[in-house]
Parts: structure tokens; C-alpha cells; sequence
């Protein structure tokens, strides 16, 4: 993937001003694949004029016309699907099948919101006088600063894009510079799509002289994150200090409570699927597992033969399940999880170390008989690492699992429609799933309550995050 011309402003590739860059590591090889210019101030000056002479353009073209132009950035990205995973895998590290799911998912979410883009109606209020009326209106917010990670590097770029432009909203996005390749061919596939010169704007940079500088600028009309907990925070302050419209999707601790009733054969495998897609870097994965103690034991068993099955490898490998770690940071971090897990007696029965010597591979891993206070318990530990705890009663699994300040996703399994109903009321997320691992789909809403954000994205309310509402009375003579 070519980096050197990573800015994409009023239409045009552009080598950045600064002269700043920072390297592109392929993490299964830990070698340099490239070097991404950062853009500079100018640059940025450059792309937020650029966004606000496309606002003005594309909040003009007729929803119809705007659809068409989504539509076929969801066509191009299903025709340049292989581009777009042999990118993924080389900078991001997951196996290829993986990195074509996501492309496929994000030209889905792309195509739904180009037909609801269509739909964003308005509603008229009965009038408290004669002779008027009160019309209520969806408006276009205005140019859109976005920030997107490291761990969906195509689908969390494409979706963001695609809420814009089919609210009639411009954007500014940065990407994550460790994985720039999906975003550079996601900008030129725009492009080809018909995207008017200014509508989409990617700039790559230090990640706080970029935010600070965007946020900061009277252009920007409303902001939208995907990241941390502790970025998002940061984001939001900057936000509130110009008043400014935000959307944030942070991290997640999500629960997975697997009742006595359960298939149990069935909630493994699935919470194996779950906790080790992506090397465990999934935001809604879940991560803590809460079993009933009657049936503890064999799901365990079950849950440990499943991990042990999984082949780790280079996800350009054939039959590699899962890849390496996305970068040095998280494979320190699982070495710091492991060895506190184990200094407070928590039992380990899989992985646990790393694998090999060159690349960031990390075996996956399991604890049982973990304390509630081990790091893996109260952090997020965004790796390949489960751990799992028993519980007696209902209402106290309910309560361990929302005792952390987040609340992005959350699991349960049983059998019984009354256990899945107080599940389903008494967890506190965004999102949950009963007896299944999926949580996202581009026609629902999706975010999170608590520490894991506000606001939400997809669905019919992930679309209206991009329009301020007006409300006109009207009065006839």
C-alpha cells in the first residue's frame, strides 16, 4: 500500500507539509511496510476549508442523488474486497476471512444508509392557533470531525463516512496511523464513487495536535469517536468546551452469563467465537464469563477444548483462526494481566504466553477461579484472554456484572423466556444479546450507556446523530 500520499483534501492526494511520519508494522512480521506522513497545520487548515465549501455543496443534492452515491460506495466496496483485506490483515493483523467479513459488514451498514438517508422525515405538530402550523425538520448538522481505531480499520472509517454523506454532511476523518492502508483505498474508492471534491476529507497526524486543531475550529459542527474510554473523555471535554455536538462508541468489559438452564454445548462454542475474533480486540466481545456453578465445570471443559482447537498463526496463512496481537502495547498488556492474575491466585488452565519470537502472537488464554479485583476482571483486557468466575443466584451475577462503569454489550444464555427477560432488563448496556454473540446490525442502533459512550450509530437513530433539529411555526393569513 502506497502511504506517501496519505492526505486526501478537496479531492486531491496530496503529500503532507510537516515532514513528520511515523512507521506501518506489519504485526505478524514486526516489520516496517511503509512510512505515513502526518499532516500539519496547514494541512489541516487546508482540509477544514475544504469541508466546509463541501458542506455547502452536498447538503444541496436531493436525497435520491445522495443515495446513489453511497450505494455505490458499498458496489465498490464489495468489488475491491480482496484490496481491502490483503491491506487489513498486512497492518491490522486478523486472518483474511476475518478482514473480508468486515469489509462485507461495512458495505452493508454503507448500502442500508444510503436508502434511509432517504427516509429522514420530519413531522407536523398540531398548531395551538388558527391558520398555522408547526413543521418540525431534520437539518444536516454541518462538517463532521471523526476519529476512528485501529481494530476495524475499513468497516469503522466506512462507517463514519457513510453517516455523513447520507445525513448531507461533509467530513474530516483521521484514521488510526498504525493502519492507514484501508482508509487511503476507502478514500479513493469515494471518489470514484462520485464524491464531490471536499465532501470527504482523510487526514493522518499526531492524534492530540489533530483532535485539539479540528474540534477547536468553528467549522466543525459535530464530532464522532470510536476509541478508549480515556481518549474519549478527552475528546468529549474538547467538545463540551465548544458546545459542539458528539457521538462516542468507547471501550467495553462486556458480560457473558451462561444460566444452569443453558445449551451449554452451544454458549462455548459461540463465547469462544466472541472472545477470540480479532485476537480478542472487539470492543462488544465478551470478556467476563459468569457461569452457575452447577454447570461451571462443563462449560469450562467445553469452553477450554474450543481455545485449544484454535490455530494461531500469519492471517495470510491457510486455516490460521486467529492472527497476532495488533501492536507491541497489547501483547505488554497481556503479560501484565497474566502476571497479576496469577499473583492473586487465580487458576490458569490455557495459553498464557506468548508465541514464538518475532511477530506480536499471543496464546489464547483462560483463567479460572479469578477474583472479582484481578485487572482482567475490572480492565478491559482487549486480547485473547477469558476469564471465567461461577455464580449462585441470578440476582447476584446481575450485579457483578454491572459493577464496572461499562456498558457497551453484555450476553446471556438460557432457556427460560423469565431468566432471559430479567437478563435482558437488568443488564446495564447498550446492547445485548440472549443466546447469541451478535450485537450489531446496520438497520438497529448501536452504542453504549456509562463509561462506553453516548450516542449511537447505525440504525434510523445512528443516522439523525447527523442532523440538528428545527422546528418552524407557520402562520396564513
Amino acid at each position: 500500500m502506497q502511504h506517501d500520499l496519505a492526505l486526501l483534501i478537496n479531492g486531491s492526494w496530496i503529500v503532507p507539509s510537516s515532514g513528520r511520519s511515523s512507521p506501518v508494522i506489519n504485526p505478524a512480521t514486526e516489520a516496517e511496510i511503509g512510512r505515513l506522513p502526518h499532516a500539519g497545520v496547514d494541512d489541516l487548515d487546508r482540509a477544514l476549508e475544504a469541508a466546509a465549501a463541501g458542506f455547502k455543496l452536498w447538503r444541496q443534492v436531493l436525497p435520491q442523488e445522495r443515495a446513489k452515491v453511497v450505494r455505490r460506495f458499498a458496489d465498490l466496496m464489495r468489488e475491491h474486497v480482496d484490496l481491502l483485506a490483503a491491506a487489513i490483515t498486512a497492518e491490522q493483523g486478523k486472518t483474511l476471512a476475518e478482514a473480508r467479513g468486515e469489509v462485507q459488514g461495512a458495505a452493508e451498514l454503507a448500502e442500508w444508509l444510503a436508502e434511509e438517508g432517504r427516509r429522514i422525515y420530519g413531522r407536523i405538530v398540531p398548531s395551538r392557533f388558527p391558520n398555522s402550523r408547526i413543521r418540525v425538520e431534520h437539518e444536516p448538522v454541518g462538517p463532521v470531525a471523526a476519529f476512528s481505531p485501529w481494530n476495524f480499520p475499513c468497516s469503522m472509517v466506512a462507517r463514519k463516512i457513510a453517516h455523513a454523506l447520507a445525513a448531507g454532511c461533509s467530513i474530516v476523518i483521521k484514521p488510526a496511523e498504525e493502519t492507514p492502508g484501508a482508509a487511503i483505498i476507502l478514500g479513493h474508492l469515494c471518489l470514484k464513487a462520485g464524491v464531490p471534491p471536499g465532501v470527504v476529507n482523510i487526514v493522518f497526524g499526531a492524534p492530540a495536535q489533530v483532535s485539539e486543531h479540528l474540534i477547536a475550529s468553528p467549522i466543525i459542527q459535530k464530532i464522532s469517536l470510536t476509541g478508549s474510554v480515556g481518549v474519549g473523555k478527552h475528546i468529549a471535554m474538547l467538545a463540551a468546551r465548544e458546545l459542539k455536538k458528539v457521538t462516542l462508541e468507547l471501550g467495553g468489559h462486556s458480560p457473558a452469563v451462561i444460566c444452569e438452564d443453558a445449551d451449554i454445548a452451544a454458549a462455548a462454542q459461540m463465547c469462544v467465537q466472541s472472545r477470540f475474533r480479532n485476537a480478542g480486540q472487539v470492543c462488544t466481545a465478551a470478556t467476563r464469563f459468569y457461569v452457575h456453578a452447577s454447570v461451571a465445570e462443563s462449560f469450562t471443559r467445553q469452553f477450554v477444548q474450543h481455545v485449544a482447537a484454535i490455530k494461531v498463526g500469519d492471517g495470510t496463512a491457510p486455516g490460521v483462526q486467529m492472527g497476532p496481537l495488533s501492536n507491541q502495547r497489547r501483547l505488554d498488556a497481556m503479560d501484565r494481566f497474566v502476571a497479576d492474575a496469577e499473583a492473586r491466585g487465580a487458576r490458569l488452565v490455557a495459553g498464557g504466553q506468548r508465541i514464538g519470537n518475532r511477530g506480536y502472537f499471543f496464546a489464547p488464554t483462560v483463567f479460572t477461579d479469578i477474583p472479582a479485583d484481578a485487572e482482567v476482571m475490572t480492565q478491559e483486557p482487549f486480547g485473547p484472554m477469558a476469564p471465567i468466575r461461577s455464580f449462585d443466584t441470578l440476582d447476584e451475577v446481575i450485579a457483578s456484572a454491572n459493577s464496572l462503569p461499562f456498558g457497551l454489550a453484555a450476553y446471556g444464555f438460557t432457556r427460560s423466556h423469565r431468566t432471559a427477560e430479567r437478563l435482558s432488563s437488568g443488564l446495564r448496556a447498550g446492547v445485548v444479546a440472549i443466546n447469541g454473540v451478535t450485537v450489531t446490525a446496520p438497520e438497529a442502533p448501536f452504542g453504549g450507556v456509562g463509561d462506553s459512550g453516548v450516542g449511537r450509530e447505525s440504525g434510523s437513530e445512528g443516522l439523525l446523530e447527523y442532523t440538528h433539529v428545527k422546528t418552524v411555526t407557520e402562520t396564513f393569513n
